[in-house]
């Protein structure tokens, strides 16, 4: 015997209730996977990235240098 009470006809809903199985490959999959791999290429490593940070701290540096570099000159009174 059944737990679930006996539902009318027009009741029930128009939609299947169980999901209804997929294909194992396809066209849609396929593209999902080459834009995943491709994804993953563009992705910067972590020698680009500490590349980066360096390149940045060291112009930072230089243009910290030349802005308080004084040039030689004379302490004005």
């Amino acid at each position: 015997m059944s737990k679930k009470p006996p539902v009318p006809a027009e009741s029930q809903s128009p939609y299947p209730t169980t999901e209804t199985p997929h294909g194992e490959g396809g066209e849609a999959i396929a593209v999902a996977k080459e834009q995943a791999a491709a994804a993953k290429r563009r992705t910067p490593s972590t020698r680009q990235i500490g590349m980066g940070a360096a390149i940045g701290i060291g112009s930072a540096a230089i243009v910290a240098g030349l802005l308080y570099w004084k040039g030689g000159r004379k302490e004005r009174k």
